[in-house]
């Protein structure tokens, strides 16, 4: 039978034609609509790029010339047009308000807006001002508070934040300040004068206030003056080194909201942390009515911008602070995007790179030594534990054997990867501090043999453990923090070292919250930690005088040493600083001969960091955070 085309045929294709073409119609107007969008998407994105260049160059003009801001105290008008605040006939030093090194704006795909995550490796205990004592609440510290001076990150000078100008006396007797006038807490409240006088004495100085750390280094402090709104005057009692770095480096707190807790609130608050930096806490209280409204351990920190914030305000928008304590799981949530920056061990940061050939075309990976870089130690409990037991440590052949023991060129070969160097002593060796002729102590068990020997531990039994003369075994418990391998690894290397030599060794491995509470109960016989530093030169008093092994002092292992006070109080006392610098090479011999803690490894600064940030400098001051902007446009790889 054969087909025919009919009419119903022609009318189908005929619509079917109609469809196609409709189809095609609506595809065309989509794909013109979406170009659109996107066109105006584009747009809006370069206004907001345009408004952002232009309020910060408004921030810019206005911290260069540092106007009048609105409502400012008469005192503060006069102190600018004629130094009024100012004693006569000494020079006065003068800073504008506080300016990016490397502005922002300025690197190309300068966007504003985004958050930046640091992934932490343990979790912080506390975000109290005065109270946190670890290296990570210093990190959101940094970013929420301000204090007088800093450093610059480049030249590591001493240069003006809330502090515009100063006067410091010839004699060092006295120092004078002058505060910013546009100067502003989070909550928009000046920064005043009576804030510097409360903060240095009615709240570090109220011994009420768990804050023992800070009031140990300020005991030269004689007393803080207010002289008008805006001028501080801090007198001390002697002509130390240290005064400058204490009335500049301490942050100012807000005396009309801390004032609103009691001293047990703040001793036990985890959250409140307030303060004139570029960022605020998300979550703060309004006072005690609403205490719990802080952050807690356990949870994320989070930090906005404040938009209030007096000078140039950050590119971004949020800083996030979380806690992996994984080695493996912090690089996992670098590359899946959950995090922003973490802080490799020595071996990731060779095998990474080593492995991964395209990491760096996703990832900055830094390797620099800024002033932040410190040691890591052993530290030996060299008075009585937790107030009750002396440990085998009091003697100093003792301790002087324990390093001797350790192979710490293999322990950096083998645990770090190569990475650092046998530490010597508690100077930073790159400082005119440091005595370059003065070497580690060697590696030699013989050696070590003979100093246990003649301190009373030998084999007396045959049984390969060393006794004393009362017949007790030379046994310790090594406490360590944990939460990653290094840690692991470094517990295992030390115990099989002593083992070997007839030591026995029980590894005690804590959470890192819990350091503090061992510290200042002086409850361990060895731990491990390390030191940074926050200043070019800073004063050893703190960790090495014998006045701070009381409580809070961080002289946790209760070494005393009459040479080495000596050589701290003139030290301080020393103005020259190439004198000063002599000083400290002597103490640095006496310390290294008496070794309370075994100087293990001194270690440059590694970061891996997401390179949809911009702007990422090492500085010699470390990272500066408020500088990074997020960008559409990744950083080319080095």
């Amino acid at each position: 039978m054969q087909s025919r085309f009919g009419v119903k045929d022609f009318f189908t294709i005929l619509l079917l034609l109609a469809v196609l073409i409709s189809v095609w119609l609506s595809m065309t107007q989509r794909t013109r609509m979406e170009l659109a969008i996107e066109s105006i998407r584009v747009k809006l994105g370069e206004m907001e790029r345009q408004d952002a260049l232009l309020q910060r160059q408004i921030e810019k003009g206005f911290a260069s010339g540092v106007p009048l801001a609105a409502g400012a105290a008469p005192a503060a008008a006069a102190a600018q047009t004629n130094d009024a605040w100012a004693r006569p006939g000494v020079a006065i030093t003068r800073w504008p308000s506080p300016t990016p090194e490397t502005d922002p704006a300025d690197v190309p795909g300068f966007e504003v807006g985004g958050e930046f995550t640091e992934i932490f490796e343990a979790q912080p205990a506390k975000l109290v001002p005065y109270i946190q004592s670890d290296v990570y609440g210093t990190r959101v510290l940094d970013r929420v508070c301000e204090s007088l001076g800093s450093f610059n990150p480049k030249t590591l000078q001493m240069v003006g934040v809330l502090a515009d100008a100063w006067q410091i006396d010839p004699d060092g007797l006295w120092i004078r300040a002058h505060i910013n006038p546009r100067a502003r807490f989070s909550d928009g409240a000046r920064v005043t004068a009576e804030d510097v006088r409360w903060t240095y004495l009615d709240f570090i100085g109220n011994p009420l206030i768990e804050a023992e750390r800070s009031r140990s280094t300020q005991d030269n402090l004689k007393t803080v003056k207010v002289i008008d709104e805006q001028t501080v005057e801090f007198e001390f009692k002697e002509p130390f080194f240290t005064n400058t770095l204490i009335a500049f480096g301490n942050p100012v707190l807000p005396k009309h909201w801390y004032s609103k807790f009691e001293p047990s609130q703040i001793n036990q608050g985890t959250g409140l942390m307030m303060g004139s930096g570029q960022f605020k806490l998300e979550r703060l209280p309004s006072g005690p009515d609403n205490i719990d409204v802080q952050w807690t351990p356990g949870t994320d920190v989070v930090l906005v911008r404040n938009e209030q914030y007096w000078a140039e305000k950050p590119p971004l928008e949020r800083l996030r602070f979380k806690v992996v304590s994984d080695e493996l799981g912090r690089l996992v949530s670098l590359r899946n995007g959950e995090g922003s920056m973490i802080l490799p061990s020595s071996p990731q940061f060779n095998k990474v790179l080593r492995e991964d050939a395209d990491f760096e075309k996703s990832f900055y990976a830094l390797k620099w030594v800024n002033m932040r870089c410190g040691y890591s130690f052993i530290a030996w409990q060299c008075g009585l534990r937790a107030g009750k037991v002396q440990t085998p440590f009091h003697d100093a052949r003792v301790r002087r054997a324990m390093t001797m023991l350790l192979d710490r060129e293999r322990m950096i070969r083998d645990i770090w990867d190569g990475i650092g160097i046998v530490s010597k002593g508690p100077m930073n060796p790159e400082s005119p501090a440091s005595d370059p002729a003065l070497k580690p102590l060697p590696f030699d068990p013989e050696q070590a043999k003979a100093l246990l020997a003649e301190a009373g531990w030998k084999d007396r039994n045959g049984d390969g453990i060393l006794e004393n003369e009362a017949g007790d075994k030379f046994s310790f418990e090594y406490t360590y923090a944990t939460g990653g391998e290094i840690s692991e690894r470094l517990a295992r290397f030390v115990k099989d070292s002593f083992t070997n030599a007839g030591i026995l060794v029980t590894t005690r491995p804590v959470d890192w919250s819990r350091y503090q509470d061992l510290l200042k109960l002086r409850d361990f016989d060895a731990i491990t930690m390390g030191w940074g530093n926050n200043a070019p030169e800073s004063d050893p008093r703190q960790i090495w005088h014998s006045e701070s092994t009381r409580e809070g002092g961080d002289n946790f292992t209760q070494w005393r040493n009459a040479d080495a006070d000596a050589l701290i109080e003139q030290g301080r006392r020393t103005m020259v600083e190439s004198d000063r610098m002599l000083v400290w090479r002597r103490l640095e011999a006496v310390i290294a001969e008496q070794q309370p803690y075994t100087f293990v490894r001194v270690a440059p600064w590694l970061r891996f960091v997401d390179r949809r940030f911009g702007n990422v400098n090492m500085y010699r001051t470390g990272l500066q955070p408020e500088e990074f902007f997020r960008t559409s446009v990744p950083a080319p790889a080095y």
